[in-house]
């Protein structure tokens, strides 16, 4: 059984100046894995426990993990920008990483805001060559949220990206109710977590068990 490395971290090149990158891989690397953490003006960081869950279980199932900070977020530069420069920062994450492991499989995951970045990202790449072949969802923000009072009006999935949504049923942040909203037209089934709240505090096993049920290995054809 192959073990982790342990997590290392790097300062990459981005369109606004340096991003700081947390980067969690397995002994071999069969993919690459890109995630993004939750609001930079509400505390939201790369060592957010869900996705630091996320990495680590995009790592078990042999993928590189990348784990950006957002402009303005620890030693990453720039000022957040609604989503549109994190859109062109993640891009150019990507391409880091393909720089340095190759054209091999993409995953993308993302927790609140990150999942509305990833959201936007998924589209740009959906036509590409070889776009992602998963793309997880979880406490996304779709609709008006209560916590900082924005309303993201987040593009639906693309339809040839395989998509996993993870909400909780106590979802204070983003409610349910406009995930389902969202998700209802693309006739995309959404996996609630009974009695989580939007940090699913101890619900994080459930995340890992439903990622490892659900999503295939990177070296799975």
């Amino acid at each position: 059984m192959s073990r982790p490395l342990p997590t290392e971290s790097a300062l990459l090149r981005g369109p606004e100046g340096q991003i700081e990158v947390l980067i969690d891989t397995p002994e071999t690397v069969r993919g690459i894995a890109l995630v993004c953490h939750p609001h930079p003006l509400f505390g939201g960081a790369n060592t957010n426990k869900v996705a630091h869950t996320l990495a680590r279980s995009f790592r078990d199932l042999g993928f590189a993990a990348l784990r950006p900070n957002f402009r303005g977020v620890g030693k990453s530069e720039g000022t957040h920008d609604e989503g549109v420069g994190e859109t062109e920062d993640m891009l150019s994450v990507l391409s880091w990483a393909q720089s340095r492991w190759g054209s091999l499989p993409l995953a993308l995951g993302g927790f609140s805001f990150g999942s509305y970045v990833l959201t936007r990202v998924a589209n740009r790449l959906a036509d590409g060559i070889a776009p992602p072949r998963q793309l997880i969802l979880v406490g996304m923000a779709a609709g008006a949220t209560t916590g900082s009072g924005r309303h993201y009006e987040t593009p639906t999935a693309p339809a040839n990206i395989p998509t996993l949504v993870i909400h909780g049923e106590n979802d204070e942040t983003v409610a349910l109710a406009n995930v389902l909203d969202w998700a209802r037209p693309q006739e995309l089934p959404v996996t609630v977590v009974p009695g989580a709240d939007h940090f699913f505090h101890g619900k994080l096993h459930v995340i890992r068990d439903v990622i490892a049920r659900n999503v295939s290995r990177a070296d799975t054809a």
